[in-house]
């Protein structure tokens, strides 16, 4: 199992010269099986240059599986080429929710008038699904869970595992909502615990400096020390700070991988092998 990131900004793309080294798209990550298959997690505005990727060799079938709608997460699908040829077979999950459809939430803003065409004339015509949470599914040879964490609206965390090796994917979360010390609550309280555990890869929003989190509890992120505690209680092998708040440049984002490192091997771990660094765009790695 492979992944590359081709979005990792969060809330509002912000390209320009002072964010080159960490890229300016939003959220999406491309999982590559070892039997072919394609998974997209988010569709950002990183989606758009996947999408013209998987058109010069169309797999059979695609599955994009979106942690939730806010726009960040979706305002690439109208331009993810896929969309619009019938190359390939298109899947799109989603948490469900009580009042609409995940295809009518997703028409609301692929129509008119944010959006030129309507999904109903799209011409792939994808299938939605609403994403099982708390049960495990197969899909395209590997297992794939996932579970509610906390951020308004619903959200979602996923967990994707073929053979022995994990990815877990968490671009928008505060698990310190409500608790403050995540060290001072027993796993079972701590949102995204049981979905995080153990995994060889996690990709966790890290949006805020700790004196930012300050100033924005309730908005759904994670503060630098909250991620590192985070990652840390799950016993995770290798974490990848995400979500990247776009008034962030790269040397503030390197400031914050400096204090996160002061974090992680403060509090004894990387003396295992574990590793912590932040995402960029472009980067490939192997699971």
């Amino acid at each position: 199992m492979k992944a590359k990131v081709w979005g990792c900004r969060g809330s509002l793309a912000a390209p320009g010269p002072d964010t080159i080294r960490y890229g300016g798209n939003t959220s999406c990550l491309e999982i590559s099986l070892d039997n072919g298959a394609v998974l997209v997690l988010d569709a950002g505005t990183g989606a758009r240059q996947l999408g013209l990727k998987l058109a010069e060799q169309a797999p059979k079938r695609i599955d994009v599986l979106l942690t939730h709608l806010h726009l960040d997460h979706l305002e690439g699908l109208g331009f993810f080429t896929p969309l619009w040829t019938t190359a390939s077979e298109l899947h799109i999950w989603g948490p469900a929710s009580p009042l609409k459809s995940l295809e009518d939430r997703i028409a609301t803003y692929l129509s008119p008038p944010l959006f030129p065409v309507h999904l109903s004339a799209i011409p792939s015509h994808p299938t939605f699904h609403d994403t099982p949470e708390d049960d495990e599914w197969e899909l395209a040879g590997v297992r794939l869970s996932a579970q509610r964490i906390s951020h308004p609206g619903p959200t979602v965390g996923y967990r994707v595992e073929e053979g022995d090796r994990s990815l877990v994917y968490m671009p928008d979360h505060e698990p310190a909502l409500g608790i403050g010390d995540l060290r001072g609550v027993a796993p079972e309280w701590l949102s995204g615990y049981s979905a995080a555990f153990g995994a060889d890869v996690l990709f966790h929003d890290s949006q805020y400096t700790e004196d930012e989190y300050d100033h924005k509890v309730g908005w759904g992120h994670s503060s630098t020390e909250h991620v590192v505690t985070f990652a840390q209680l799950t016993k995770v092998r290798r974490l990848f700070m995400t979500h990247h708040d776009p008034l962030h440049d790269d040397e503030e984002l390197d400031a914050i991988l400096v204090r996160a490192k002061e974090l992680w091997n403060g509090n004894g771990a990387g003396h295992d092998g574990s590793e912590i660094t932040l995402a960029y765009e472009g980067m490939e790695i192997e699971v």
